[in-house]
């Protein structure tokens, strides 16, 4: 089953600034001709593989989706927030907070962090 990717207003802001940085880092990498790639580069690359794992699967077993307490779902307060694992075992891991909703098929994503 496939969902549709909604974002709130600081999650695609998140989003976007992480894009922003990667295309940066990009540029410069190409005008000094390095090869490999960057911090931004390789972050945006794992948020926005995630973020495609979430819309297809959002159990997909690389994703280490589990229930989070400390954000309220946005749509209905009763409901369950879920947080997915863009990265592991590095310091300052980013994390995926996302909820199902507000469309049947929709998957609200709700931040876009780095673990405290």
């Amino acid at each position: 089953m496939s969902f549709q990717i909604v974002y709130t207003q600081s999650a695609a802001k998140t989003f976007e600034e992480l894009e922003a940085a990667a295309k940066s880092a990009f540029e410069h990498r190409k005008k000094t001709k390095k090869e490999k790639s960057s911090k931004q580069e390789g972050l945006f690359k794992q948020v926005r593989k995630t973020l495609q794992y979430l819309g297809n699967d959002p159990r997909h077993p690389s994703l280490n989706t589990h229930e989070y307490d400390s954000i309220p779902n946005p749509y209905h307060p009763e409901e369950k927030v879920f947080e997915a694992y863009a990265q592991n075992r590095t310091p300052g891991a980013y994390r995926i907070f996302w909820c199902y909703g507000p469309d049947k098929k929709d998957i609200t994503i709700i931040a876009i962090t780095p673990h405290p």
